[in-house]
């Protein structure tokens, strides 16, 4: 059984659980690696403009396992998912101490993009998104990225190049023993996730 002590345990190492279509969970440790350097994080002019228009309400931390389960859904294009109900029980958990959180788009009271990640001292792996509306996971993300930054955060974890929209944020892939150093670094690091707005 997937246990919050295990998912810290992965993390530090720099492994991570996916689950296939019979809910059976695998540890991955990908080579190249994805990550969005926070230091060169590009916002899109157009995206800018959405930002500032202020179209969706951002809250953290409202509504961790709803935003989880609407990453689990199916979509177009990805009809099963690697997100398992042991794994939303666990990364539940891990919620409540502390160590994952959720940036959530609302709009008219309805939650309708967002994304999860799991935070250990200077480290957030980004785990999934979700979008309902256009540009709603997306801004979720520019929020995500500005609290990481006043939090002291170093290291923003994207595991694969899985979505390659993920390139016009400035996205790179990096061999994976330069992924254990950027994290044996981070995990030095203290970082907040709770910053003043």
């Amino acid at each position: 059984m997937l246990t919050p002590e295990m998912l810290i345990a992965g993390y530090c190492q720099g492994i991570f659980p996916m689950a296939d279509e019979r809910g059976v969970i695998t540890w991955y440790d990908p080579h190249p690696r994805a990550i969005l350097p926070l230091d060169a994080f590009h916002v899109p002019h157009r995206l800018a403009r959405t930002v500032r228009k202020g179209v969706f309400t951002i809250r953290t931390d409202t509504a961790f396992t709803d935003v989880m389960r609407a990453c689990a859904a199916p979509a177009p294009g990805r009809e099963s998912t690697w997100i398992s109900e042991e794994m939303i029980e666990a990364y539940t958990a891990l919620h409540r101490m502390g160590l994952a959180h959720s940036v959530e788009a609302w709009r008219e009271g309805r939650l309708v993009g967002g994304l999860y990640g799991v935070a250990i001292r200077g480290l957030f792996a980004g785990e999934s998104m979700f979008s309902r509306e256009r540009d709603a996971s997306k801004v979720a993300l520019v929020h995500l990225v500005e609290r990481l930054r006043r939090g002291g955060y170093v290291l923003l974890d994207s595991q694969f190049l899985g979505s390659p929209h993920l390139l016009q944020f400035g996205l790179i892939e990096i061999p994976r023993r330069t992924y254990k150093q950027l994290l044996a670094r981070a995990l030095q690091v203290e970082a907040t996730w709770n910053v003043p707005a």
